[in-house]
């Protein structure tokens, strides 16, 4: 079990600290239904990292042999998953906003003071299940626990759920932050959702590039 956990946490982290899922959260707060909102957040977005990192974990292990040694597929899903990461980081980092001009801003987050928590849980699975770059991370890290976990169901779901619950810190810091400041908290939150929005491309080209490559070198090591 530890060797599902300890070798899935470093992608868990890169979910962590994804940022268009901080600033949703961010901007949730501070609308009419904050608290309300941004819980609904949180659990959509547990739910759906952790459901989708489990179903490739037990899929990913499903081959194992009598030994516990990881099916042959499973290393060239690490090495696809790497190639792609690889490549969604290049052109993450080609895509930055060049010094002196503002990001586009997503159309969502012109829409979250309209928001109910039906959908704010919606968006957390869009975001964690259903976006290419965090659905890239969330693979790659159900993946790394299928090949650790060798086909034990139980030591999947653990694994999984001790995934989901690091990659939902990040979503839940601005949460944290909003209870316990009061009414300092919204300019310590806007400071945080602007410096995350701008950075966003190269916070994430260099998240997919060290992952990426992580995954890479897994596969080649399991063939």
């Amino acid at each position: 079990m530890g060797a599902a956990i300890g070798q899935s946490l470093p992608v868990a982290l890169g979910v962590m600290i994804s940022p268009l899922p901080i600033v949703a959260v961010v901007l949730m707060l501070s609308s009419a239904k904050g608290k309300v909102n941004a819980f609904a957040f949180l659990l959509g977005w547990f739910v759906a990292v952790g459901g989708v990192a489990l179903v490739v974990a037990l899929l990913a292990g499903s081959g194992a042999d009598d030994d516990g040694a990881a099916p042959a597929w499973a290393a060239w899903l690490k090495i696809v998953l790497g190639v792609l990461l690889l490549l969604v980081a290049v052109r993450q980092w080609q895509g930055r906003p060049r010094a002196g001009t503002e990001p586009p801003t997503p159309r969502w987050m012109q829409a979250v003071d309209t928001f109910t928590p039906v959908k704010a849980a919606g968006l957390a699975v869009l975001l964690g299940a259903i976006n290419p770059k965090n659905l890239l991370l969330v693979v790659s890290g159900g993946s790394t626990i299928g090949a650790a976990a060798a086909g034990d169901t139980t030591v999947s779901v653990v694994a999984a759920i001790v995934f989901a619950v690091v990659a939902s810190i990040g979503v839940a810091l601005p949460v944290v932050v909003y209870v316990s400041t009061g009414d300092r908290a919204g300019k310590m939150l806007d400071e945080m959702k602007a410096w995350l929005v701008g950075h966003n491309a190269v916070v994430m080209a260099v998240l997919l590039l060290v992952i990426g490559a992580k995954m890479l070198g897994d596969g080649i090591s399991l063939l």
